[in-house]
């Protein structure tokens, strides 16, 4: 397991200095729904699998052999991701792609964006 590199700060004028600014109440909420989806580690575990494959489209049966799990748990995240639109899906012939949604995490970032 890799460790993400924690940086010295430099300028501790910026310190506190939220991406966006504050957040209204509105955004406060949403951005905690997000946050909440993604706080469970299969979830987790799918997301690095999409962005180690380039954020392309995977199907059901491609993550339950990447991650070994079964079909209904990688079905059942997939779609608290996709209701929460992390993720969108689509149909090709009998099966179910889904990719990530690259703007939404965009934005996600800006909101940790502190310092």
């Amino acid at each position: 397991m890799t460790t993400a590199q924690i940086l010295p700060l430099t300028d501790l004028a910026t310190c506190c200095s939220l991406g966006r600014g504050p957040l209204d109440g509105a955004e406060a909420d949403r951005y905690a729904a997000l946050f909440k989806v993604l706080a469970e580690p299969v979830r987790l575990q799918i997301l690095s699998q999409l962005a180690a494959g380039g954020c392309g489209p995977v199907s059901v049966n491609e993550l339950t052999a990447m991650l070994g799990l079964s079909q209904s748990t990688i079905s059942h995240h997939l779609k608290k991701l996709t209701e929460a639109g992390l993720l969108e899906r689509s149909r090709e012939g009998r099966t179910v792609i889904h990719r990530v949604r690259p703007e939404l995490f965009a934005e996600l970032r800006t909101v940790l964006q502190i310092g």
